[in-house]
């Protein structure tokens, strides 16, 4: 009851420093106006009547001020007047008798003079006439001084702003540039996600979830002699959920977590990144146990000493060095753990990646048919689905696709259901969806030619032919004349999901992305620019079967490339010029025998070509179905084998199944 009673007490009003500048701004201002000496101002006259009060001799005194303002003193008598008792200053102060009664501005001071002269001598006036200069000491120095104030006082308004922390957080001021900009979120309140938020991605989960659960129970590793890993690296493709695997992590571990990039410690200010990196981990170390989580690391992590010709010091590596030191230093805490994010693993330095600092190398890869069916689960929680739609259908439609690109398809299939005025979203919307996002936006009223519109037809026929004939060569979806994209007409292929490439199987896929270019030759013995994509894509191939792969009879099991990623610092090939008129020699045997090849087929088979050229000039899209009227069932069918996809280095070439998702036929 007693606290009951008791009265609030009042907030005392807090001290501001601005009062300060106010009443040095008041008493300034105040001397400026009342520092004259004289509380009553005179009023006002003119000339005219100021020469009328001096011919009737009620003017004691002219004092002429500056040469410019002249001010009347009255005798006694005529105070009384009414003419002048009327224009006496009615203030919360009288006038008194020693001050000036009028006061008015002149013209010429001679012609002023004269003409008092003239009215004294012919009234027979005593009246006197001096001179004076009026000057306000105390205004004067505060106009001196004002613009002193005036620079001063937005200094100190500058840099208080500054040091509160406006304008672009902590790191983002003078006093505070080496303070660490990382974003420290709550375990209870700022992290919702957890690991069953991460479809797919079981290997990688299972992996981070040790430093989760020793986090959460140290004594069951400690007790054993065990030690908590310091770091863990997270490496993979763009788009494969490893920032999303990190913020798993945060609202797994319930302990503080620290989130930045590796670009927050990049400034234009020499020993910033480094002050940073002391900042960040000391504000760890106070917290611990805490995590610190560094997206896209390399662009700190760099190794060192390279591409540097100008000699002087980096401070990117500066930076790096703070990072290896706080890592696994002297005085290192344990309870601190970092885990790290980058897709390009393969330029880090060597002393940042062994043992100590990031004891965990965690590969996010690509995912499978069974996990891009989790994911599609994920992120079809908040879109209304026909009962229709299989999730089976969905993934196997998609291959290689991340996660961040089957979200995407989700997005434009609600996006694109919407647009027709549906209630649900259905299989054709994603497969338009899957359409849009691989090959680009239709362009139905695009420009072409008859001719043209022709050629594209047997082009995109030409593709679907070959093939179809061959063993190898991945299955069509669908072929299209419609343009989209940058593509004038493309044909989709659902491509097998290998682990091993056999080299009949490269050259099978050559010889269908060549099909384009030899169904030119073969129909109009022309060819055209409209096989650039084409060219491109195979020229790929066939190098990297030469260089890289090592399938090439005439070069032999030799491979030159360089998973560490030296060469690309370096300035002279891995070998010599006969050796790099061979290698020419054979990419181009390859591509050509595989036109020839192509050319071949075609010739063949001509008739059943221009049955499939002129469907697709009549309806523009054709689909399987087509194909197995025109040529009947592809007498190669293989069974669906899932298997789990080993660990593989990050910097692997990607397979050439993966790059047949689509063939589109481009124009220069």
């Amino acid at each position: 009851m007693a606290n009951e009673n008791k009265k609030p007490e009042a907030k005392k009003p807090k001290f501001n420093a601005y009062w300060i500048y106010a009443a040095i701004i008041l008493v300034f201002l105040g001397i400026q106006f009342f520092g004259g000496g004289s509380w009553s101002q005179p009023a006002k006259t003119t000339q005219e009547e100021f020469q009328n009060y001096l011919r009737d001799g009620d003017v004691e005194k002219v004092e002429i001020i500056n040469k410019k303002v002249a001010r009347v003193y009255l005798t006694p008598e005529a105070r009384t007047k009414p003419v002048h008792a009327d224009k006496a200053d009615k203030g919360f102060l009288p006038t008194a008798a020693t001050d000036p009664f009028y006061e008015f501005e002149f013209g010429d001071l001679q012609n002023f003079e004269n003409s008092i002269k003239q009215i004294k001598n012919d009234n027979n006036l005593d009246t006197k006439v001096v001179w004076n200069t009026d000057s306000n000491m105390w205004g004067e120095l505060f106009l001196t001084l004002l613009p002193f104030i005036v620079i001063i006082g937005i200094w100190i308004f500058i840099m208080r702003r500054m040091s509160s922390g406006a304008g672009g957080g902590a790191g983002g001021q003078i006093f505070n540039i080496g303070k660490s900009k990382a974003k420290l979120f709550d375990e209870k309140t700022d992290v919702k996600t957890s690991f069953k938020d991460v479809a797919g991605l079981e290997g990688a989960k299972e992996e981070i979830q040790e430093i989760v659960d020793f986090l959460k129970n140290p004594t069951k590793y400690t007790a054993l002699g065990g030690k908590i890993p310091k770091g863990a690296l997270l490496v993979g493709p763009p788009g494969t959920g490893k920032t999303l695997l990190a913020k798993a992590v945060a609202g797994e571990a319930k302990v503080p977590f620290f989130s930045l990039s590796g670009s927050d410690f990049v400034e234009m200010f020499v020993g910033v990144g480094a002050s940073r990196v002391r900042d960040l981990f000391k504000q760890a170390k106070e917290k611990s146990p805490s995590i610190i989580f560094i997206d896209e690391i390399d662009a700190i992590g760099r190794a060192r000493g390279k591409n540097n010709f100008s000699g002087s010091n980096d401070e990117r590596e500066n930076t790096l060095n703070q990072l290896l030191t706080e890592m696994d230093g002297f005085g290192t805490n344990t309870n601190v753990i970092v885990v790290a994010a980058t897709n390009r693993a393969d330029v880090l330095d060597k002393a940042l990646m062994r043992a100590g600092r990031f004891d965990r190398q965690i590969y996010v890869d690509l995912p499978d048919v069974r996990e891009r069916r989790e994911i599609f689960e994920v992120h079809l929680r908040p879109i209304k689905t026909d009962d229709t739609l299989e999730l089976d259908f969905l993934a196997k439609q998609t291959p290689g696709f991340s996660g961040a690109d089957i979200a995407n398809v989700c997005n434009e299939a609600a996006l694109i259901a919407a647009r027709k005025e549906k209630k649900t979203v259905g299989k054709q919307d994603f497969l338009d969806a899957v359409d849009r996002i691989v090959g680009g936006l239709e362009k139905k009223n695009k420009i072409i030619t008859p001719d043209e519109k022709k050629a594209i037809a047997f082009h995109e026929a030409g593709h679907a032919t070959v093939s179809w004939m061959l063993e190898h060569a991945a299955p069509l979806v669908k072929v299209t004349i419609v343009p989209r994209g940058q593509s004038l007409g493309a044909a989709w292929y659902l491509p097998e999901e290998r682990l091993i490439v056999r080299p009949e199987q490269m050259l099978d896929e050559m010889c269908a992305t060549m099909g384009g270019r030899a169904a030119e030759k073969v129909i109009f013995n022309k060819i055209s620019t409209g096989a650039l994509s084409d060219l491109e894509k195979v020229t790929k191939q066939a190098r990297a079967m030469v260089t890289i792969y090592g399938l090439n009879e005439r070069l032999g099991n030799l491979t030159y490339y360089d998973s560490s990623g030296q060469n690309e610092y370096g300035f002279t090939k891995p070998y010599s010029e006969k050796t790099a008129e061979l290698i020419d020699k054979e990419i181009s045997n390859l591509i050509e025998s595989q036109y020839d090849r192509a050319v071949e087929l075609l010739e063949k088979h001509k008739d059943k070509l221009t049955l499939l050229a002129n469907e697709l000039l009549e309806k523009e899209v054709i689909f399987k179905e087509s194909l197995e009227r025109i040529f009947g069932e592809r007498p190669w069918k293989k069974e669906e084998v899932q298997l789990v996809k080993p660990k593989q280095s990050e910097d692997e070439p990607a397979k050439p199944e993966q790059e047949e998702d689509e063939v589109p036929t481009k124009q220069n």
